[in-house]
């Protein structure tokens, strides 16, 4: 009998231990990773005599063309393009078909890297824009002029539609090309580009070539001439090289890419914010100090203040890298920002987070890890519906290829992911709904690869009403 209770008692250890095996098998297993098959070696990058790096006809024809916000309303427009021969014009003529010609003029810049000396970089802000107009613009008036149109956004309500493209990590490659021919050609037109950083890789050239941001400016210029992109400064933009004897961070892109950083009380153009329809964004710097008292940490502390929810319900937060990521690629990067921040974003109840920089695509769930303490033992993300969801989307078609290597098991916060290169859109409804949907490379231009009804989080806390689907 004694031996049959000791039996017994080793049968129910390990009934036990089982248990405790399968429920830790219930907390790490996580979502969906895809299925889908697709080439891993890397995309070449496309030759400098590539006809989507053609330098327009005409003397000292403006080209790099490019456009963003320009004020935090949207009534503002920084026009940007480069001149090679002679400075030129910095004035921008622009009309609307309910308005006369008028002017603007801007400043033009020109800067050093290593061997390399810049064309003529020109920026012009217009101002005082009508809401929701279609404006025709021309650069480089008394040469080659060119010219262009976009339309300003709605005026800012909080049940106004409006539709964002998503981009991240695009590099020059065949694949580049593809994202954004995917991303031009798609239903869901969208209306405006939300870039998580790292735009033309130039640092990974010899020397950090920066012929390479020329080409990139001349790539993404049928693009970016005609609906503003929202810039964060990703790894690929820093261009330390003192090694060359370049020592100042960011030059080329702070001379290429100007952005309203100033009208959100910013002191740096790596953080700022801008209000779009019924949006509010917040581009944050990974790049930038962001501990406690430097001016990224005091200036968000203030910023997530100020937002207006029932103007501006749907709060989204633009950053390089991720916080969340289950690939074993930068993996963690993002950790001690997140330390930092996320109680903030789920005290504000931040809707989602845009990120970038691991070159592959990946959904998380809402889930938070502020509980986390050495007495409480909560030590993995919980599921915690004030927290964002978080995307990276990294996958424009950089040329270093995609990250493949996932850790296994599927962590619990992971809902989706998948190495394919592609493009997103957020496509919001009104105040409490918007439709997400991310778009593979390889599918038809309608298809949605991973998609999910958002449910804001100011006026629907609760859980999404909606499963989110894969193909």
């Amino acid at each position: 009998m004694a031996k049959m209770g000791s039996s017994s008692r080793e049968a129910a250890a390990i009934v036990v231990v089982l248990g405790f095996v399968l429920s830790l098998a219930v907390v790490c297993n996580g979502g969906k990773t895809s299925s889908f098959v697709r080439k891993v070696e890397k995309s070449g990058v496309m030759p400098l005599d590539s006809d989507v790096f053609k330098v327009p006809p005409g003397y000292n024809a403006p080209q790099q063309v490019h456009i963003t916000q320009g004020d935090q309303l949207g009534k503002a427009m920084i026009v940007s393009w480069v001149t090679v021969e002679e400075p030129g014009s910095n004035t921008v003529l622009y009309w609307s078909a309910y308005s006369k010609k008028q002017k603007s003029e801007g400043k033009v810049t020109t800067y050093k890297f290593y061997n390399y000396t810049s064309g003529y970089i020109h920026h012009t802000t217009i101002r005082n824009l009508k809401f929701n107009t279609k404006y025709y613009y021309v650069v480089g008036i008394g040469h080659t002029e060119r010219q262009f149109w976009f339309i300003t956004p709605p005026e800012v309500g909080p049940d106004v539609p409006y539709t964002f493209g998503l981009i991240g990590d695009l590099g020059q490659s065949f694949d580049s090309n593809k994202t954004l021919t995917h991303y031009e050609l798609n239903p869901q037109k969208g209306q405006a580009v939300l870039f998580v950083g790292d735009l033309c890789y130039a640092d990974t050239h010899p020397n950090h070539d920066n012929v390479w941001w020329d080409t990139w400016g001349r790539f993404t210029e049928r693009s970016v001439a005609y609906q503003p992109w929202i810039w964060t400064a990703g790894n690929h933009e820093i261009d330390f090289a003192p090694e060359l004897g370049e020592t100042k961070p960011f030059k080329p892109y702070t001379h290429r890419y100007h952005v309203p950083y100033k009208a959100s009380g910013s002191t740096a153009p790596f953080w700022y914010s801008i209000k779009r329809a019924s949006a509010y964004i917040i581009v944050l710097s990974s790049y930038s100090a962001y501990g406690k008292y430097t001016p990224q940490y005091f200036w968000l502390e203030q910023e997530l203040r100020k937002v207006n929810r029932s103007e501006t319900p749907w709060l989204i937060v633009l950053m390089h890298a991720p916080w969340y990521n289950s690939y074993n690629y930068h993996y963690m990067e993002g950790e001690t920002m997140r330390v930092m921040y996320e109680p903030w974003f789920v005290k504000y109840k931040v809707d989602v987070v845009f990120a970038g920089h691991v070159h592959a695509y990946e959904r998380s769930e809402r889930m938070s890890n502020v509980a986390y303490n050495i007495v409480n033992g909560i030590c993995i993300p919980v599921k915690d519906q004030s927290a964002p969801v978080y995307i990276t989307i990294g996958d424009g078609g950089n040329l270093e290829g995609l990250a493949t290597n996932m850790t296994e098991p599927q962590p619990a916060y992971s809902a989706y992911r998948e190495a394919s290169f592609g493009h997103a859109t957020f496509d919001i409804k009104n105040r409490t709904h918007a439709y997400y949907g991310w778009h593979r490379n390889q599918d038809g231009y309608a298809v949605t690869a991973d998609s999910m009804w958002f449910l804001n989080r100011y006026y629907n806390p609760d859980n999404e009403f909606a499963s989110a689907q894969h193909y």
